[in-house]
């Protein structure tokens, strides 16, 4: 074989060659196209629409507070929207020196911009409140219900510090937030936390939503007792199978939603501007 016909045969192995060597090196393998898959990445991934649906209040999304077993202050907290207890009398309702309306269908309070509602008020009031508890519990159930989640055990429990995009997050433990969170997303997105434990903010700690969130949006559903920290700053819906504690000076813009008691300690409590209550209805 002469030097030409050499040169013809070894050149297509040659390019063959270099054509591999180019595709390995674009294609990974190496560290740089390896994906970190820990808990912080996961959280700040682009912000994306899950199409999650909200979670139906019913009429429980008339209340600002709504507690089964009594709501007590020390004073003077704000609340502002209505408040209710169910199916324990108005006597489970402390430190809001309320006030009785003529109706006798609910009463008021200096510390309540709305109206206080009991079990034991005049008629429609005793239904309604029946109604109103009911669609809490099935509230609850449907969040903690859902299935699929986008992230589990996110943190070990631990959230503060992340920015937490829509979705489904669930917990098998306590959940805590010992830094401030901050949840990223558009005015219809949602978020869905959902804890076999309690969940705990610590003192002076924030949750913040960015990008157009809404804290009607946002549910937190806890098997156990939900604790606000000292001065605190809270936002979304609480559907707590226990009680609900706002600490000293804390303050909530959503809705606290409890299947036993609700304390307050000269605590802000804000429904949302918006109402949000998914399918409530006004009171008559």
């Amino acid at each position: 074989m002469n030097q030409l016909q050499r040169n013809a045969s070894v050149r297509p192995l040659f390019m063959a060659s270099l054509l591999a060597a180019l595709l390995a090196g674009c294609g990974g393998g190496g560290d740089a196209g390896t994906i970190d898959p820990s808990a912080s990445q996961l959280a700040r991934k682009p912000v994306v629409a899950t199409g999650l649906a909200p979670v139906n209040l019913g009429t429980a999304g008339n209340f600002v507070i709504l507690s089964k077993s009594g709501i007590s202050t020390v004073p003077s907290s704000v609340v502002t929207g209505d408040i209710g207890v169910s199916p324990i009398a108005h006597t489970a309702i402390t430190g809001f020196s309320e006030t009785m309306d003529l109706s006798n269908k609910f009463s008021t309070s200096a510390q309540v911009v709305g109206k206080i509602y009991a079990a034991d008020y005049t008629a429609p009031t005793p239904t309604n409140m029946t109604t109103a508890v009911s669609d809490m519990e099935i509230a609850y159930t449907d969040a903690a219900g859902r299935t699929l989640p986008d992230f589990t055990e996110l943190g070990a429990g631990e959230i503060g510090g992340l920015t937490l995009v829509p979705g489904l997050y669930k917990w098998g433990t306590d959940v805590s937030i010992s830094t401030d969170v901050t949840l990223s997303g558009g005015p219809n997105d949602v978020w869905i936390f959902q804890i076999a434990g309690t969940l705990n903010e610590a003192a002076g700690k924030k949750v913040t939503l960015i990008g157009g969130a809404l804290p009607q949006n946002v549910f937190w559903q806890s098997a156990g007792a939900v604790a606000i920290g000292t001065t605190a700053q809270f936002e979304g819906i609480v559907l707590s199978k226990t009680m609900i504690a706002m600490k000293t000076g804390a303050s909530a813009n959503g809705r606290l939603l409890a299947q036993t008691a609700v304390t307050l300690d000269q605590t802000t409590v804000t429904q949302p501007a918006n109402g949000g209550g998914q399918g409530g209805k006004a009171h008559k």
